[in-house]
């Protein structure tokens, strides 16, 4: 699997953990950035992970800043992206297997690496399970972003 990571400089930090974690899992990494502890803005690399995930250059994204809030609600505004903050392994696995949330974002200032990288292990290893009433509501979520978009692009 192809995976687009990002940080700001919040998350940083932790980035090295990460990409060590994804790796070892056997996918390939899509770095986007940031590469130092300078300050930068959260909203920037959670697009560029949106956008890789949206177009289909990555099947899944990761995201941190320092709360993983402020990541998710930026990434969510990209069409096609269903990104969540998670830090439990449950809602982790969950959100992919229910929801086919397709970006995890993470506070680096709340969880710690061991944590951060189970989130991950448990995210990457979970699948949309398909089942009728998951399918049912993932169209509803769809089509309640679809009316918005195009309500947007006729204005």
């Amino acid at each position: 699997m192809r995976v687009a990571i990002g940080t700001d400089h919040g998350g940083f930090a932790l980035k090295a953990e990460i990409l060590a974690e994804v790796r070892s899992l056997g996918h390939d990494v899509i770095d986007k950035g940031t590469d130092s502890t300078a300050a930068v803005d959260y909203p920037d690399f959670a697009e560029a992970v949106g956008l890789s995930v949206a177009s289909g250059e990555a099947e899944r994204g990761i995201v941190l800043c320092g709360s993983g809030v402020g990541a998710s609600i930026a990434a969510c505004k990209i069409p096609g992206v269903r990104a969540a903050v998670c830090h439990d392994t449950y809602s982790a696995h969950q959100g992919v297997e229910h929801d086919d949330m397709n970006v995890l974002t993470i506070g680096a200032r709340i969880v710690g690496p061991e944590l951060a990288r189970e989130l991950v292990r448990a995210f990457l290893g979970a699948k949309f399970s398909g089942e009728e009433r998951h399918e049912r509501r993932l169209k509803k979520v769809l089509a309640i972003e679809a009316r918005y978009t195009r309500e947007k692009e006729n204005v």
